[in-house]
């Protein structure tokens, strides 16, 4: 008695196809919400002054 194997490679294909059509609407999805966030600039100016021995040379 020989046992004969069928695959379906198109249905694996098919399966393929739909998770990475998935995956990739789920990326835009997300590229979309976080284009839509409005994070506010910040209105002070941050100046910090160094001292100038603080520098080291480095030779």
């Amino acid at each position: 008695m020989q046992f004969t194997r069928k695959t379906s490679y198109s249905r694996n294909i098919i399966g393929l196809f739909i998770k990475l059509i998935l995956i990739a609407v789920v990326f835009i999805g997300i590229i979309f919400l976080l284009n839509k966030l409005d994070f506010p600039s910040p209105k002070k100016t941050i100046e910090k002054i160094i001292p100038n021995e603080n520098f080291k040379i480095v030779k």
